[in-house]
């Protein structure tokens, strides 16, 4: 039986081939990634299920990712699977009048925020559905004391922002054998979760750090301040700093310019996180973070000032990110019908049926020093410095 160590291996390599196929911008890529991950994920549950068939044990279950569902959501399955056994499925499937259960979606975002800590990290919102978010551009108080007058009214007007979720649309492939729906509910509940959770996750993650804002999410590494000049939709990269060394002068350096806030307002820096590509972060990062204590043994992650260090596959080598999480603005919801919908564009194997969800949602930087992109392509591993007092080295 394939362990769960396999399977979180199976998402790891998945994350990686999902991210290179939307690089691509091959669309039969993409679907042949999400098929093979599917055809994997579909072996390994139907498998975990014939095991686990003579024991109705919840706990078991429950490690298993399976959870007890609610009336709201066995209800939805049922009709789902009841749909997908029918002979005209895509009728079926537009015939049902059970909208997928906001506690679906929650439970699909709950395994994003564990299993990829950046969308943890940023302001990241389950919206349920097309709505304007407004939010606070400048991060100072929205209020003021005495008369409100024209400059005031207009400080405070520049200060707020709305954010269309509505604008972008993420589309969710769901193959499902018919083997599938015959181990019913609970299975296809873990299944569905499993998919969505993995494919949002990675096209997020892409979206949120590097996302050109033309149909989809405006990326750290963009531009977006007032007077930044928008081609066709796509908003400009920001000019990389490059960086040499972590010392502390020089990382101080680096948080002064996230300090200055928007207007010239100075602000408190926390939040503070420093997306790097996994493999910059064991070649380059590493030695700068990591040292070794009295007893022999070594602390990890350590920077001059507090920060959260995030490897992200979707950042290219040589490039990182360093800012203010709670300033990047992120949401996502389903349609108000929340449906599974029957996608008969693509073809995936012959007992196989493809399914689509439907998300809407938008995200982009609250102000454009928020989030600072480095050059890291010539970060070396520091040298020790040795100070010599009264002949004796130290």
């Amino acid at each position: 039986m394939k362990n769960l160590d396999a399977i979180k291996q199976k998402k790891v390599e998945f994350a990686q081939k999902l991210q290179e196929a939307v690089n691509g911008g091959e669309p039969e890529q993409l679907a042949g990634v999400i098929a093979d991950f599917a055809d994997d994920l579909q072996d390994s549950i139907l498998q975990e299920a014939r095991e686990l068939a003579q024991r109705n044990d919840s706990l078991i279950l429950s490690q298993r990712g399976c959870r007890q569902l609610t009336d709201a959501e066995q209800n939805f399955y049922e009709a789902t699977i009841s749909a997908m056994r029918s002979k005209d499925p895509k009728q079926a499937i537009s015939d049902i009048e059970i909208a997928m259960p906001e506690t679906v979606i929650d439970s699909v975002f709950d395994d994003i925020r564990e299993d990829h800590p950046l969308l943890g990290l940023v302001d990241f919102r389950n919206t349920m559905g097309k709505i304007k978010m407004v939010v606070n551009k400048t991060g100072v108080e929205l209020a003021a004391w005495g008369a409100l007058t024209e400059e005031i009214t207009k400080e405070i007007s520049a200060a707020i922002g709305v954010v269309d979720t509505g604008l972008m649309k993420l589309t969710a492939f769901l193959p499902v054998s018919k083997a599938m729906l015959d181990l019913g509910p609970v299975w296809l509940d873990r299944y569905v979760r499993e998919i969505l959770s993995e494919v949002i996750a990675a096209s997020l993650e892409t979206a949120i750090v590097c996302g050109d804002g033309k149909n989809q999410p405006i990326g750290m590494i963009r531009s977006v301040g007032d007077d930044v000049s928008v081609t066709g939709g796509v908003y400009p990269e920001k000019e990389a700093i490059p960086v040499k060394d972590l010392k502390p002068a020089t990382y101080g350096g680096l948080l002064s310019k996230i300090a200055d806030g928007p207007n010239g307002k100075s602000r408190k820096i926390s939040n503070l996180i420093l997306v790097v590509n996994p493999k910059d972060y064991f070649n380059k990062l590493m030695a700068w973070t990591t040292f070794r204590k009295g007893d022999g043994t070594y602390v990890n992650d350590i920077l001059p000032y507090p920060t959260v260090i995030v490897p992200v596959t979707a950042l290219p080598e040589g490039k990182a990110v360093l800012g203010l999480s709670k300033r990047y603005f992120a949401a996502l919801g389903s349609t108000k019908e929340g449906k599974i919908e029957y996608d008969d564009s693509v073809r995936f194997l012959e007992d196989e049926r493809v399914y689509a969800v439907r998300l809407y949602g938008n995200g982009q930087p609250l102000d454009d020093n928020a989030f600072l992109v480095l050059d890291i392509s010539g970060l070396k591993a520091p040298v020790k410095e040795v100070k010599v007092v009264d002949g004796a080295s130290e």
